[in-house]
Formats: C-alpha cells, sequence, structure tokens
C-alpha cells in the first residue's frame, strides 16, 4: 500500500486499524479529481490486499469540515465531457468504498456536504461531532447527488426524510443525523476521532474473517429477500468453521485468555 497520496494522509494504528484524512484543509477538504482518484486507489486496493488492516477509520483534516462535497472552483468552466470524465473518477471511488471488505467508520468533524455527505453515508457507520452538519445541496446548483447520495440517505433514514433533504437542500445537525439514523454517536469535537479509534480497535480485536463475513452479509442480506438474507448468511457462517481463528476463539474462552486471532 502506498503511504503517501497528493490529497489524503494515511496513518496505521495498532498495526491494525488505518486512518484515512482527506487533506485539504484550504479547500475545506473539498473532493477534486486528484482526491477521487488518490481514495479510489487506495480503497481498491483493499479488495486486492488488506496488508493486515482490520479496520478504517476516515476523517478530514482540521476543526471544521470532514468534506464540503465538489470543489466547484475546479468544476468552473468544465467542459461537459471533462465534467463526466471527473464524475466517472467520483463514481468508481464510492464503488470502491462501498466494497471495502474490511468496516469503514467515519468520523465526520465538520461539514459534510454533497459529495462529503455521501462518503459519509457509504461508510459502514458514522460518528460525528456536535459541530458537524449535513446536506446534500447538488438540486440547489442544478445537478442531483451521484456518489451514492439517492441510494445509501435513503437505506440510512427511510424514503421519505431523505426525500425531504434531497429535494429541499436543507442542511441539519448532527444531532438530527443521530435521531434520523445516519449517525451512531454525537460527541465532543475533542473526543471524536479518539473514541472512533476505540471503535475500531474493538472491532479489529475480534476475528477479522469474521466481521469481514459478519459485514458482507448484512450489507448483501438487506438487497436480498428474507429468505435469500437467511441462506447468504449461513453460506457466509460455513466459511468461518473451518477457520484457525473459530478454533482459537473457542480454544480461548475455555481458557479464559483473550483469543489471538491471526486472520486465518
Amino acid at each position: 500500500m502506498r503511504s503517501e497520496f497528493e490529497t489524503i494522509t494515511v496513518e496505521r494504528r495498532d498495526n491494525h486499524v488505518l486512518i484515512v484524512t482527506l487533506n485539504r484543509p484550504e479547500a475545506a477538504n473539498a473532493l477534486n479529481t486528484q482526491m477521487g482518484l488518490d481514495l479510489m486507489e487506495l480503497f481498491e486496493r483493499f479488495t486486492v490486499d488488506l496488508e493486515g488492516l482490520r479496520a478504517v477509520v476516515l476523517t478530514g483534516q482540521g476543526a471544521k469540515a470532514f468534506c464540503a462535497g465538489g470543489d466547484l472552483k475546479q468544476r468552473n468552466g468544465m467542459t461537459d465531457e471533462t465534467w463526466q470524465a471527473q464524475h466517472l473518477v467520483f463514481e468508481r471511488m464510492l464503488r470502491a468504498i462501498l466494497a471495502c471488505p474490511i468496516p469503514v467508520i467515519a468520523a465526520v468533524n465538520g461539514a459534510a456536504y454533497g459529495g462529503g455527505c455521501e462518503i459519509a453515508a457509504a461508510a459502514d457507520f458514522v460518528y460525528a461531532s456536535t459541530n458537524a452538519r449535513f446536506a446534500l445541496t447538488e438540486v440547489t446548483l442544478g445537478i442531483m447527488p451521484g456518489a451514492g447520495g439517492t441510494q445509501n440517505l435513503p437505506r440510512a433514514i427511510g424514503e421519505r426524510r431523505a426525500k425531504e433533504l434531497i429535494l429541499s437542500g436543507l442542511p441539519f445537525s448532527a444531532e438530527e443525523a443521530e435521531r434520523w439514523g445516519l449517525v451512531n454517536r454525537v460527541l465532543p469535537p475533542d473526543e471524536l476521532l479518539q473514541a472512533t479509534l476505540e471503535i475500531a480497535g474493538r472491532i479489529a480485536g475480534n476475528g477479522p474473517i469474521s466481521v469481514r463475513q459478519a459485514k458482507q452479509a448484512i450489507h448483501r442480506g438487506l438487497q436480498m429477500s428474507l429468505a435469500d438474507g437467511l441462506a447468504f448468511e449461513i453460506e457466509a457462517y460455513n466459511r468461518l468453521i473451518p477457520t484457525a481463528d473459530r478454533r482459537e476463539g473457542v480454544l480461548a474462552f475455555n481458557e479464559r485468555r483473550k483469543p489471538n486471532f491471526q486472520g486465518r
């Protein structure tokens, strides 16, 4: 995995947790073409080689913005062809985040507008600071959400609420996002990253194959009928039975010690 990127930083914590920080604070961490390419490369890499990682924390640089959405200064004057070419990058980036085999936890530390809100909604779950604000403002610019917003937001908060927010472009607070189901926890800004790292660390301490299989069963099962989802769950479950981690987990329980999972 490459460690140097132009618009994001990556930092490994406790070997198994990766902090990915959107790093364009001079532009409120707005999403430009290069950031799309950087995120796309990083997350697509995870589908090939996790390099021992078990969880990702995704946050923004600074105290004011997670990601202010698409960089409209870069987009100003773009031809239709250039705009569409850029958006193909954003689409591929979004799919790479959604396809990440390990949990992705967003630590939303400020404004998450437009594409920033869509990135947060694509995470497996979200912690947010009290000063975080969310909005899908695309319709106010004559466009619409195109990086999963019309799909992931309704799945998180329901169709009627999502329609209200997407069709009006109204911003909403972290507390409202928590009440409606987009955000899991709201924390003071100085506690946000630590709390997110703590839950990421707890996840990373569990059986890594178990976590990956459970994540896939939840995500894919929700797109199926209940009967098909149950069948998918059992297939995911059965893949865990012959693993060394399953044997280690049961042995550790009986020996009254913490298991040493190896991802095998």
